[in-house]
C-alpha cells in the first residue's frame, strides 16, 4: 500500500483515544475561562503536573505508527520492520514540540492541520525529523503527523473552553470589523451613482495596471513581470534626522506621517513600493497594520511620466490624463477635486531624481500649492538621495525617510519569492541561496531588491550557474545600471547630458582608482570634479555636453553607482564596485608595480584579483610572476604566505594564461597547501576570507590535515567558511568533530546548528555549550548525550534546557567552582557521569550528586577546546 494513504485510513477511533492522552484533562470550571489557553499550558508531558512522561510519548507515537501499519494489512506493509522505530521515534520528537507552541488553541484550529504539522516540524529543530529516513518512512511519517494534526485541532472543538472562548473571538473580530466600517463610513461622503461607479472601476484599473512587478534592465529572454503580491517583500524605512529612531516597515511609513519624502539608491524598492501602496488601497487589502488606506483613492504620478514635454504639471482633474490612464475620459466632471477636499487621497509621487534640474524648484510649488489646497490627505514622494538637498520638504511639512539595505533575511526572502514569482526550478532556489551566503562577492552585492533581481535572473538565465568570474557578473550590473535600466524605463529626459555605459565607465573608473589609491572609501565632490575636468578635455564629445560640475551631477543622480553620504562627499554604494573599476583603470594605466607593491594590504587584495580578470594574458602573467618574486623579498613569513595565496586566488580569474606561470603558482601553493598542524592553520587564517576558497575537502587528507583545514575556517569566522566545514562535518576523525563542535561560538547560532551542529554524529563527541542559547538549541534538536557547558547557567536553566532523558555525561568548566549542592542532576535518570573542573568537596559534590553518578573532579583536560 502507499505509504501516503495509510494514514487517512486511519480510524477516528483509532487515533482519537491516543490524540487524547497528549492533553490534560479539563478540570472544573474550565467552561469560565474567556481567556486563550496556551497550547504548553494544555500538553500532559510538560510542566509540574505531568501526567505522561516522555518515554509514554515515545510509546504512543510507536502506538500510532503499529496501528497505521496494521491498516494496511500484512500483505501491504509500506515499509521494512526496522524502520518502524525509525518513524516512531521521528513522530515523538515532533509531537512533543507541542509543548514548545506559542499558540492557543483557537489561533491553531484558525491555521489548519496542515499548518500545524508545518509548524511543529519546524520547532521541533533546525532539522528534519524525517532526515534520517527511506522515502518511504518519510512519507508515512508525514501522513501519520497530518492525520494527527487534524485530530488535535478536533480535540480542541470539542472543548467546553474553545466554544465559550471561541464566541469571544468572534465578537472581537466583529467588533473590529464594526470599527473599520466606521472609519470608511466617515472617509467616504455620500456619492453619486456615476462617482461611485467610476471609483469602482478606477480601483480596478490600479489593481491591474501596479498588481505586477517589472524588474529593468536584465538580460534574459524571459518575462521580467510578477505578481506583486507574490513578489513584494517588506523593506525597512529609517528616519534621516539623526535620532536614533528603529527603522519601521516602510508601507507603514503613512501610518504615522501624512508627509514623507522616501530617499533611497537605484533600485532600492521606491516604485515597487509605490505599486504596493497604490495596489493595497485600491482593493482595500488592507490589515491592522495598513488601516490608514481605509477609504483611500490612490493616484500614482510618475514625475518622469507628467513633465516628459515640458508642459505645466497636472491639477487634480488632469492627474489620470497626465499619466495616460485609458479610463481617464469616464471620470466624472469634479470627482477627483471631490476625493482631494474630503482628504481620502493617497497621492503617490514618484521620482523627482527623474526630472531635470530646472524642473524640480516649480515640482515644489506645485506640491505645495497642492498639498495647501488639499489638506488631510496622505503624501509619499520619492527621490535618490542626491536629487534633492536635506529638508527640500521640510517647510511644507514632509518628514524624510530612508530605504534600508536588505537584510541576510531580506535577500533570502528575496530569492524565495522571486523563484516561485518566476516559477523557477527549485533546486535554483536552493543553490543561489547557498552562494549568496557563502560567496562574498555575492553577499556584497545583494542589498537591494535590483541587485538581488539581477543575481537571480543571471542564476536562472545560466540554468544555476552564475558567470565563472566576478568581473562577468559585475559587467553585467553596469551594463543594467548604466545603460539598460533607463533606457527600458522610457527615460527619455529633455537634459542636455546623455551618457552610454562606456563613457560613463571610464569616468567612473577614475573617481575609483583615486580612491583606492589614496586608502579611501569615500571623496570630496570637489575633488571629484577636479578629476573630471583633468578628464573631459580627452572625450571631446563628452566635454561638449556641459561642465565638468554637470557631467560629475549627472554621474551622481543617473548612474545608479554613486551616492552622497553626506553634504558634499560621494562614495560608491558598493565598495565592490569601487574596487571593479578602479582595478580596470589600474591596468589600463599599466600600474602593475604599484599593484605588487600593495599586495601585503588587504584593502588591495580584490583590487589585484580582478586586475587580473581585466588584464590581458600578457599582463596577468605579469601581475603573478611579479607576486612570486615579491613573495621571496619578504622578511616576514605571513607575508610571503600571503603573496603566494594572493597569487593563487587570482587564478580563478586568469582564464587565459601561460602555462608555465600556472605550473608555478600551482607549485608554491602546494607548500603551505593543506596546512600540516594547528600553528600553519592559525597562520592562514590570519590572512583572511580569501584563503576559503583554496582550502580542499576531506578526501587524501590525514587526520591532522583534516583538523586543520578546520581549525583554519573555524577561526576566519566568516559564513563563508560553514560549506567549507560542512564537509568535514562526518569526518571519522574525532579530533575533527571536537573542533567543529567546539567553534560553534564563532558563527551565527541558528544557522551553524542547521549546517553543521545537527547534523555532527554524535558519538563519543561532547557538544560544546558556550551559552544558555546554545543549550536551547541543542534542546530543540532533541538533546544530546555528552554535553559540556562552559558558562555558568543556574540549574533551573540547565534542567530546562537539557534533554532529561538523553543526558549522559555531563562536563562543568571551572565557573561551576562555587556550586556546592548537585542534587538538582536527580532529575536526569540516565546520567552517569559528572567532570568537574575542581577538587572534590567531600560534603558538597559528593554528598549531594545522585549516588548512580560517577564524580570526576580535578584538574583536566576539557573534552573540546580551542585549537
Amino acid at each position: 500500500m502507499d505509504p501516503a494513504v495509510i494514514g487517512a485510513r486511519l480510524a477516528s477511533s483509532a487515533v482519537a483515544p491516543l490524540i487524547k492522552k497528549l492533553f490534560v484533562t479539563e478540570g472544573p470550571g474550565a467552561g469560565m475561562v474567556d481567556k486563550p489557553v496556551r497550547i504548553s499550558g494544555l500538553v500532559s508531558f510538560k510542566g509540574e503536573k505531568r501526567t505522561l512522561t516522555e518515554k509514554d510519548l515515545h510509546k504512543l507515537a510507536s502506538e500510532l505508527v503499529r496501528r497505521a501499519l496494521r491498516s494496511a494489512g500484512p500483505e501491504e506493509r509500506p515499509i521494512p520492520a526496522d524502520e518502524e522505530l525509525a518513524v516512531a521515534d521521528a513522530l515523538a520528537r515532533t509531537l512533543h514540540a507541542l509543548g514548545d507552541l506559542d499558540m492557543d488553541d483557537i489561533q491553531l484550529v484558525l491555521i489548519g492541520h496542515q499548518a500545524l504539522a508545518g509548524r511543529l516540524r519546524s520547532l521541533s529543530g533546525a532539522w528534519n525529523p524525517s532526515g534520517n529516513l527511506s522515502a518511504d518512512a518519510t512519507t508515512l511519517y508525514s501522513g501519520l503527523l497530518n492525520t494527527a494534526c487534524l485530530h488535535i485541532l478536533h480535540f480542541f472543538t470539542q472543548r467546553s473552553t474553545f466554544v465559550t472562548r471561541t464566541l469571544v473571538e468572534q465578537s472581537g473580530r466583529l467588533g473590529d470589523l464594526i470599527a473599520k466600517m466606521d472609519v470608511l463610513i466617515e472617509r467616504v461622503p455620500r456619492q453619486s451613482a456615476q462617482d461611485a461607479a467610476f471609483e469602482h472601476r478606477y480601483a480596478e484599473h490600479i489593481g491591474r495596471k501596479h498588481g505586477r512587478l517589472t524588474i529593468y534592465g536584465l538580460d534574459l529572454n524571459h518575462t521580467r513581470e510578477w505578481p506583486l503580491d507574490t513578489a513584494y517583500l517588506t523593506l525597512r524605512a529609517d528616519p534621516t534626522d539623526g535620532l536614533q529612531q528603529a527603522a519601521a516597515p516602510a508601507e507603514q511609513a503613512l501610518a504615522g506621517h501624512h508627509r514623507v519624502l522616501l530617499r533611497g539608491v537605484a533600485g532600492s524598492g521606491k516604485t515597487t513600493l509605490v505599486q504596493w501602496l497604490a495596489v493595497c488601497a485600491a482593493q482595500q487589502d488592507v490589515n491592522g497594520r495598513m488601516d490608514y488606506l481605509i477609504g483611500r483613492v490612490p493616484f500614482v504620478i510618475p514625475l518622469r511620466t507628467v513633465t516628459r514635454n515640458g508642459g505645466d504639471l497636472p491639477t487634480p482633474g488632469e492627474f489620470l490624463a497626465a499619466v495616460g490612464c485609458p479610463v481617464a475620459g469616464a471620470q466624472p466632471p469634479g470627482w477627483a477635486d471631490q476625493v482631494l477636499a474630503a482628504g481620502r487621497g493617497l497621492l503617490l509621487i514618484d521620482g523627482i531624481d527623474e526630472i531635470p534640474d530646472q524642473d524640480r524648484e516649480r515640482t515644489r510649488r506645485w506640491l505645495r500649492d497642492l498639498v495647501e489646497a488639499f489638506p488631510g490627505n496622505l503624501w509619499l514622494v520619492t527621490s535618490r538621495p542626491s536629487a534633492v538637498r536635506e529638508d527640500w520638504l521640510a517647510a511644507d511639512g514632509f518628514t524624510e525617510l530612508s530605504l534600508s539595505p536588505m537584510s541576510r533575511d531580506d535577500v533570502a526572502a528575496f530569492i524565495q519569492r522571486w523563484h516561485t514569482a518566476a516559477d523557477a526550478d527549485p533546486s535554483y532556489e536552493q543553490a543561489l541561496l547557498t552562494a549568496v551566503r557563502t560567496k562574498q562577492d555575492l553577499g556584497r552585492l545583494a542589498t537591494n531588491p535590483l541587485m538581488c533581481g539581477l543575481i537571480c535572473a543571471l542564476h536562472r538565465e545560466r540554468r544555476g550557474y552564475l558567470p565563472h568570474g566576478r568581473a562577468e557578473l559585475y559587467d553585467a550590473a553596469l551594463s543594467m545600471l548604466l545603460e539598460r535600466r533607463d533606457r527600458e524605463r522610457d527615460m527619455h529626459t529633455t537634459e542636455a547630458i546623455q551618457l552610454t555605459k562606456e563613457p560613463q565607465i571610464q569616468l567612473l573608473q577614475k573617481l575609483a582608482y583615486w580612491m583606492i589609491r589614496n586608502g579611501r572609501s569615500e571623496m570630496a565632490q570637489q575633488d571629484a570634479v577636479e578629476l573630471l575636468t583633468s578628464a573631459l578635455p580627452s572625450m571631446p564629445h563628452i566635454a561638449a555636453q556641459g561642465s565638468p560640475p554637470e557631467i560629475f551631477r549627472h554621474l551622481l543622480l543617473r548612474s545608479g553607482l554613486l551616492r552622497e553620504p553626506t553634504p558634499g562627499s560621494v562614495d560608491f554604494i558598493h565598495r565592490t564596485f569601487q574596487d571593479y573599476l578602479g582595478a580596470k583603470a589600474a591596468v589600463e594605466e599599466r600600474d602593475f608595480d604599484y599593484l605588487i607593491a600593495n599586495a601585503h594590504l588587504d584593502q588591495w587584495a580584490d583590487v589585484i584579483r580582478l586586475a587580473v580578470a581585466h588584464a590581458r594574458p600578457a599582463e596577468r602573467a605579469r601581475i603573478l610572476t611579479g607576486l612570486l618574486e615579491a613573495e621571496a623579498k619578504q622578511d616576514d613569513p605571513q607575508l610571503s604566505i600571503r603573496h603566494t595565496l594572493l597569487a593563487a586566488a587570482c587564478l580563478e580569474h586568469a582564464t587565459e594564461l601561460d602555462p608555465a606561470v600556472r605550473a608555478e603558482v600551482t607549485a608554491r601553493t602546494a607548500a603551505h597547501l593543506p596546512p600540516r598542524d594547528n600553528q600553519q592553520a592559525r597562520d592562514l587564517a590570519e590572512i583572511g576570507p580569501m584563503v576559503l576558497d583554496l582550502l580542499p575537502g576531506p578526501e587524501e587528507l590525514s587526520d591532522a590535515e583534516a583538523k586543520a583545514i578546520v581549525v583554519t575556517a573555524t577561526r576566519i569566522g566568516t559564513d563563508a567558511a560553514i560549506p567549507v566545514l560542512a564537509r568535514f562535518r562526518e569526518h571519522p576523525s574525532l579530533d575533527v568533530r571536537r573542533q567543529l563542535a567546539w567553534s560553534w561560538h564563532r558563527f551565527d547560532t541558528e544557522r551553524y546548528a542547521e549546517e553543521i551542529i545537527a547534523r555532527l554524529p554524535a558519538e563519543s563527541l561532547f557538544f560544546t555549550a558556550m551559552n544558555l542559547e546554545h543549550l536551547r538549541v541543542l534542546h530543540a534538536l532533541g538533546g544530546r548525550e555528552r554535553l559540556q557547558l562552559l558558562s555558568a547557567e543556574s540549574p533551573g536553566d540547565i534542567v530546562r534546557n537539557v534533554d532529561r532523558d538523553r543526558l549522559e555525561q555531563l562536563w562543568l568548566s571551572e565557573d561551576y567552582a562555587s556550586m556546592s549542592d548537585f542534587g538538582w542532576l536527580s532529575v536526569f535518570p540516565r546520567l552517569r557521569t559528572l567532570y568537574l573542573m575542581h577538587p572534590p568537596d567531600e560534603q558538597g559534590i559528593l554528598a549531594t550528586a545522585p549516588p548512580a553518578v560517577k564524580v570526576i573532579a580535578g584538574p583536566a583536560d576539557a573534552p573540546s577546546r580551542e585549537a
